[in-house]
């Protein structure tokens, strides 16, 4: 891979190496010293056009537990601020030596506009309502762990096949909530597919986006039929910031009808994981208890961002051609 912008765009045997090498990073997380010297002398610039914590976060440690220089771009205070373009703020930090660029957008497909401004790697962390191909990966590798592990431990199991490791054709997986407004739904749409899963879409109509039918998922109308034996259960935060007006009659309701609670959980299978990219809106999309595992659910919220470090840590190594331990 010379970018990573999105997963519909990525093949099968890429999505495998990535999530194989993030299990190897996996191991470095469990250290007492996080840090190994595989990408010694290279920079990471972090160019957040949006609020993130996880995400820039993750990635910003993944660099330096690697010895890499991380540099977070704050675009309030930069020259966007003063009316310079995407282009020419790229030009300027391929010009400044980076060797990897991580942007994040509000408009869809600015990652692959900025792919084609620099010829240094860029990694799509989320752009607009398209894509967030490394919160995709990290979601599978967190099912990978549970559903076919079977175990939180994430040691890789030598009796996986080598050719096929990331088998998931055997799960159900249904993604609730604010579909439309969503690029994390459309990247585990492809991202969970490739790897053989039966992905669900439910939620509101007026949260549906009009291309669902032309994504691999099975949308469903109401969350009694996508939930219903269900492996795996990824909540979707509701993005009231992206609505229009009267999408929704009000939160209440939304949370009454589209809510992930231990009643609608009855549903799902007994095991069913529960999952959600963050951050969460406490009451309305899930309930406090489901999100912190209390009464028995198996919340992997916390896993998720862990495995996020891992992820976006396969991503830089892969990118920029790491070597080392």
């Amino acid at each position: 891979m010379r970018d990573l912008l999105s997963i519909r765009e990525t093949d099968t045997d890429q999505i495998h190496q990535v999530l194989q090498t993030a299990v190897g990073f996996n191991e470095i997380l469990k250290r007492p010293v996080k840090k190994v010297p595989t990408l010694r002398g290279r920079s990471v610039i972090t160019l957040f056009y949006e609020s993130s914590t996880r995400t820039r976060t993750s990635f910003e440690l993944a660099a330096k537990y690697m010895s890499a220089d991380a540099v977070n771009i704050a675009v309030a205070q930069s020259s966007v601020s003063k009316g310079e373009s995407l282009k020419d703020t790229l030009k300027t930090l391929e010009a400044l030596t980076a060797d990897c660029i991580v942007i994040r957008h509000p408009s869809s497909g600015a990652a692959h506009l900025a792919a084609q401004f620099t010829s240094v790697p860029v990694i799509n962390a989320g752009d607009g309502r398209h894509e967030h191909p490394t919160q995709a990966l990290l979601d599978a590798l967190t099912i990978w762990q549970h559903k076919v592990v079977g175990a939180e431990d994430d040691t890789y199991p030598v009796a996986l096949r080598p050719d096929k490791p990331f088998d998931l054709a055997h799960l159900t997986v249904a993604i609730v909530g604010d579909l439309a407004h969503s690029r994390v739904a459309r990247s585990n749409a492809w991202c969970l597919s490739r790897l053989g899963a039966t992905v669900r879409w439910a939620g509101p109509r007026t949260l549906l986006p009009a291309e669902a039918h032309q994504l691999p998922v099975t949308v469903c109308d109401d969350l009694e039929s996508a939930l219903t034996g269900a492996d795996v259960v990824m909540v979707l935060r509701l993005q009231t910031e992206r609505q229009e007006s009267g999408l929704l009659p009000s939160l209440r309701e939304y949370s009454r009808l589209w809510g992930v609670t231990h009643t609608s959980l009855r549903w799902a299978k007994p095991d069913v994981l529960v999952m959600h990219p963050g951050p969460m809106n406490r009451g309305v999309e899930i309930s406090a208890e489901v999100a912190d595992g209390v009464g028995g659910v198996r919340s992997t919220v916390e896993q998720q961002v862990t495995n996020g470090v891992a992820v976006r840590m396969a991503c830089l190594y892969l990118l920029m051609g790491g070597s080392g331990e």
